[in-house]
């Protein structure tokens, strides 16, 4: 969720010997990422600071734009856990995967779309006739949805286009795909103010609802290591709960855990203010935090998956299990 400059793509193959330990101790439980280790993993970067996660039992693999996708990993055995969005998991699942979501650390997606005043994109019904700057496929495929889920009279024209808001401030587009942990601080570190000199609207309020940084394994190794994969979020979930001063999980990502991947402190400590608002569920702000809301995935996240034109979706309870953070929390409060 993080901008990745030149430079940072450049570095990013170096910094894969960062201490994940992925590799050096194979008796590790470890966790594959989709990105890079920046704060947007303070939950976890501050239960393996404050001990409640072993560096000798817990490792992570770090991801990005030159590594594989998490669900790849975790089926090849590079890793026991995994973090993904529900459309790779669902289309892992289809591939054969034999996958369980277990938990979503944000409640909520920071997908949306940035529009400046001139031309404001606020709602689902200013889309038809905007030329849109996406990033990729991934963002596509979510408009592509929101025009179904809104029936809209005609889509948007798309353009391709990079990590950077630059293309919108030049006005090579009306809107542009965007992260509010991202681009939207970016904007704002340049001085603008939002609802006045730029608007972003989130993909959840145009009906496309979506969790962000879903955990899930293998059923394989939950009926296996249960006990490993509930220690791990159990810890997790801690990090979360302590993750109150935004500055700490922000120094641990900047000093330890990315040190070597040029991260801005003042950025890093932004979003990880942004990202807190993410950890309450929207629709139960009293949800225990990571937990999975069946009638959430049921409702308004499968509609959005089918507006994609995906069919054949398993049930939840198929690719679900709901009990284990369940069993996280009743041990937290136990303890």
């Amino acid at each position: 969720m993080t901008h990745l400059s030149r430079r940072l793509l450049l570095a990013a193959p170096a910094a894969l010997a960062l201490p994940s330990l992925a590799r050096a101790q194979t008796r590790q439980a470890r966790f594959a990422m989709t990105w890079i280790p920046n704060v947007q993993y303070a939950g976890l970067w501050i239960a393996l600071d404050r001990g409640w996660l072993k560096g000798e039992e817990f490792g992570w693999v770090q991801g990005g734009p030159n590594a594989p996708a998490s669900a790849v990993t975790v089926a090849g055995g590079g890793a026991e856990m995994g973090e993904i969005q529900l459309l790779p998991f669902l289309d892992a699942m289809s591939r054969g995967n034999d996958f369980v979501l277990l938990a979503a650390v944000f409640q909520r997606s920071p997908l949306g779309i940035l529009s400046l005043p001139g031309k404001p994109i606020r709602t689902a019904a200013d889309l038809p006739g905007k030329k849109m700057l996406v990033q990729g496929p991934n963002e596509r495929t979510a408009l592509d949805a929101v025009v179904k889920l809104n029936n809209l009279p005609s889509a948007p024209e798309f353009v391709p286009a990079g990590f950077s808001p630059e293309p919108l401030l030049a006005r090579a587009g009306d809107g542009y795909t965007a992260f509010e942990t991202n681009q939207v601080i970016t904007l704002e570190k340049m001085g603008m103010a939002r609802d006045k000199d730029f608007h972003f609207v989130s993909f959840d309020a145009l009906k496309f609802r979506s969790y962000a940084s879903m955990v899930f394994t293998t059923r394989r190794y939950l009926e296996a290591e249960r006990a490993t994969v509930v220690k791990f979020l159990s810890g997790v979930t801690r990090g979360w709960t302590e993750n109150k001063d935004p500055a700490v999980g922000a120094r641990l990502a900047v000093r330890t855990y990315g040190r070597d991947l040029g991260l801005d402190l003042d950025q890093q400590t932004r979003q990880n203010t942004v990202q807190n608002s993410f950890l309450q569920s929207p629709e139960n702000p009293s949800q225990p935090l990571l937990s999975l809301d069946r009638a959430v995935l049921e409702g308004p996240m499968l509609e959005a998956v089918r507006a994609t034109g995906r069919t054949n979706i398993p049930p939840v309870e198929r690719f679900c299990d709901l009990t284990v953070m369940e069993e996280v929390h009743r041990g937290l409060r136990q303890g």
